[in-house]
């Protein structure tokens, strides 16, 4: 029978991260271990890291919502079904038994049964990039004073990056401005693509000007430029000169109609999706099948997990085939993030096989319980 725990772990980041809702020094995820008790020494594992201001889940009782819901699984003494790596047979699965609604709690719970599935290994699915095949990423740039937003920009494009992601809205508009036309004149020639993320920050009845004042900037999309839910933002998505992405307007819609509704009415050019955020990997994979019907751009990024859920994502993005850059780069954020085969270099995510995964730091008990069983 299947049995779980939870575990919680608080990243530190490397930087003042600062996003048009305010600064972030931690962030907490819940790491959910899933075992089969005949064989306890092998498990899956999936990260639960809901973010604040954006996540519906997220509150001061989550944690014992999070604790009540594995009791809640313990208590089911559920078997591993077959077929678990079909997408649609583990979301019917979690459906089932009442698992699936809370976003990254969904998402923890399909990473840990896919990584049990496949022995325990931190596969998810086996597919190129596990095999070497690496990831196209942009390099993503937050917000600061100006000088410091400069130097993240000279130092991705420095880095390899063809791709970088800006945050506006929560400084100075004419700074964020001055960012952008320091980027087209000193690399004009590295033919850099600029995608820019508001967050929802700009008013409602400014965005259509401030959209267009950034069009100089031959931007290749902006998301989600206003707060989700308005009804101005079926105007936008028809009259921008920039093409819009959504984001958080996406989240929260789980029903396959809605989700189809969404589209249809809105049309944007592009969906960000996130697991954590847009119903785990079967909820997003519903997304990609959607969007790809309806020919509406995706691509898929982390939301700040650790390397942990992040690997889960980048395993997941590679099972299509694309070849836009995708947001996966953020496994170098924190202090205190788990070694592991991840590499984010040169504008590519890679996977080294040869690197071992070291999660000693969230399990330091079995860390010592290893160390006397090798003696």
């Amino acid at each position: 029978m299947l049995q779980a725990s939870i575990h919680k772990h608080v990243f530190l980041f490397a930087f003042d991260a600062r996003t048009s809702r305010g600064p972030m020094r931690d962030k907490t995820s819940w790491f959910i271990k899933l075992w089969d008790d005949q064989q306890p020494k092998l498990y899956g594992l999936g990260e639960c890291g809901p973010l604040p201001f954006l996540s519906k889940e997220h509150g001061p009782d989550l944690e014992q919502v999070l604790t009540e819901k594995i009791a809640h699984f313990n208590e089911m003494k559920l078997s591993l079904p077959a077929e678990i790596s079909d997408l649609n047979v583990l979301k019917l699965f979690l459906k089932a038994h009442r698992l699936d609604t809370i976003s990254s709690l969904t998402f923890a719970l399909e990473t840990a049964l896919l990584d049990l599935a496949n022995g325990g290994s931190r596969s998810i699915f086996k597919n190129k990039f596990s095999q070497q095949q690496p990831i196209p990423i942009n390099g993503l740039v937050w917000m600061g004073g100006l000088d410091f937003m400069l130097q993240q920009v000279e130092i991705k494009i420095r880095d390899g990056y063809k791709c970088v992601k800006l945050k506006v809205g929560g400084l100075d508009f004419e700074k964020e401005c001055d960012v952008l036309q320091y980027i087209r004149r000193k690399y004009f020639r590295d033919n850099i693509e600029i995608r820019l993320d508001a967050n929802g920050a700009f008013k409602k009845e400014e965005a259509l000007q401030k959209i267009h004042s950034l069009k100089r900037f031959q931007v290749h999309s902006i998301e989600q430029p206003i707060k989700p839910g308005l009804p101005e933002m079926e105007e936008l998505c028809r009259e921008s000169p920039i093409p819009i992405a959504f984001d958080e307007e996406l989240i929260g819609i789980t029903c396959a109609e809605d989700k189809s509704a969404l589209l249809k009415k809105l049309k944007p050019h592009h969906i960000i999706l996130k697991p954590t955020l847009h119903g785990g990997l079967s909820g997003c994979a519903e997304w990609i099948a959607l969007a790809q019907e309806l020919n509406i751009g995706w691509w898929i990024t982390s939301a700040l997990e650790s390397n942990v859920g992040l690997n889960s994502i980048a395993q997941f993005t590679s099972q299509y085939e694309t070849q836009i850059p995708h947001g996966l780069g953020t496994g170098q954020i924190y202090t205190n993030n788990f070694p592991s085969p991840l590499l984010a270099e040169k504008g590519f995510l890679l996977y080294q096989p040869n690197e071992k995964w070291d999660l000693t730091s969230l399990f330091p008990d079995e860390a010592v319980e290893s160390l006397y069983l090798k003696d």
